[in-house]
C-alpha cells in the first residue's frame, strides 16, 4: 500500500478486491448500458445481489465519460458509482478524454452526496483495451486535478487494484505525479 497526502485527502493506492472495501461508496468499471456482465462489474454485482441489477435497469443508458450512482446492495460500500470508461480505439478517438470525464463525472457524484470516501479499480484496462499505463496516468492526474480544485472534500480516495500488475503500474504513475 502507498499513501499520499495531497489537498487535505488521502491518495492511497492498495493491492485487493474492490467489492471488499467499505468506502462510502466503490466505483464499478461499467458500459453504457449498465449490463453488469463481465470483469470488476460483474464481482461487483455478484456480490451486491439483485437491488444493484434494479436500480441499474432503472437508471437505464449512461454515455461514455458519465457516471451514475446506485446503492451498494450486500456490499461494505453504501454506493456504487458507475463510470462509463471508453474503450480504446488506438487513442485517436478521445479515449483519454472520456477516461478522465469518467473519473471527474464519479468524483463529483461522491462530493454531490457528500460522501467521503471513494475506491476506484482500474477502469476500461480489462476487457476495453485501455493501455494500463496510459490508464493509471489519467486516472490519477485527473483524480488529483479534482482534489487541487476541491481541497478536502473527500478524506479518502484509494485505487483498489486488483493485479500485481495493475499495482505497480499504479505506483510507478503516482511516484512520477507526486514524488516522495
Amino acid at each position: 500500500m502507498i499513501t499520499r497526502h495531497v489537498f487535505q485527502t488521502d491518495l492511497t493506492l492498495k493491492k485487493g478486491d474492490i467489492t471488499e472495501e467499505s468506502t462510502d461508496a466503490i466505483v464499478n468499471a461499467a458500459n453504457e448500458h449498465l449490463m453488469h456482465g463481465g470483469g470488476v462489474a460483474y464481482a461487483i454485482a455478484k456480490k451486491a445481489g439483485s437491488i444493484l441489477e434494479e436500480e441499474s435497469r432503472g437508471i437505464g443508458y449512461v454515455p461514455t465519460g458519465s457516471a451514475a450512482i446506485t446503492s451498494g446492495g450486500n456490499l461494505p460500500a453504501k454506493y456504487v458509482i458507475h463510470a462509463v470508461g471508453p474503450v480504446w480505439r488506438g487513442g485517436k478517438s478521445n479515449e483519454p478524454q472520456l477516461l478522465r470525464s469518467a473519473i471527474r463525472s464519479s468524483l463529483e457524484l461522491a462530493k454531490k452526496h457528500e460522501l467521503k470516501s471513494i475506491s476506484f479499480p482500474a477502469i476500461s484496462t480489462g476487457i476495453f483495451g485501455y493501455p494500463l499505463k496510459n490508464a493509471a496516468r489519467e486516472m490519477l492526474s485527473e483524480t488529483l486535478q479534482f482534489l487541487r480544485e476541491n481541497p478536502g472534500e473527500l478524506k479518502l480516495v484509494q485505487f483498489v487494484l486488483f493485479t500485481d500488475l495493475d499495482f505497480e503500474t499504479f505506483k510507478q504513475e503516482l511516484v512520477q505525479l507526486i514524488p516522495e
